[in-house]
């Protein structure tokens, strides 16, 4: 019986916890998921094809990937995780090269993720203001996972300009 009893209160401990981040843990295995497929089209573009763009003032590929990083280390500065002290907020979107661009971008990417799951539960409902809108720290989360995938689509249009097949679809 004793066996029993620390069992299920062992049981009910791990549950407790699981609950308190089940939201955050969902957004960032979506983020996860997304961002691979980010980083694998990223991989497919050749060097000389990150300075494409498809009209004179709109974002390259490469452009576009460092507006990912900057907007990952951005948004996770509102919800009050200050970037790491050697990523240069003002100058990250100037990176060259696409082993450079890609650094950024996986190197943001690791930091979201891991900061996503330190937003506690009983703070998903206060608001934030984000510089564009008042949303709430959950909206803040959602929004990392919704811009990450607006810019998805913007590269998979960019690729298909560009002959490149995305590597999921193939």
């Amino acid at each position: 019986m004793k066996k029993l009893t620390v069992f299920a209160t062992f049981l009910m401990v791990a549950m407790t916890y699981a609950q308190d981040t089940m939201v955050q843990s969902t957004i960032q295995g979506m983020l996860t998921y997304n961002q691979g497929q980010v980083i694998s089209l990223a991989e497919a573009f050749s060097e000389e094809q990150y300075d494409w763009r498809p009209a004179e003032g709109i974002r390259s590929v490469g452009e576009s990937l460092l507006h990912i990083a900057g907007a990952n280390y951005y948004l996770a500065s509102k919800l009050g995780f200050a970037p790491p002290e050697d990523v240069d907020m003002m100058n990250i979107e100037k990176i060259k090269g696409k082993e450079n661009v890609l650094a950024a971008l996986k190197k943001s990417n690791e930091f979201i993720l891991e900061k996503m799951t330190m937003v506690e539960n009983d703070k998903l409902n206060e608001e934030v203001d984000f510089g564009f809108g008042k949303f709430s720290r959950l909206s803040g989360l959602l929004i990392v996972l919704e811009h990450n995938g607006e810019h998805k689509g913007q590269l998979i249009a960019y690729a298909r300009s560009n002959d490149v097949t995305p590597p999921w679809s193939k």
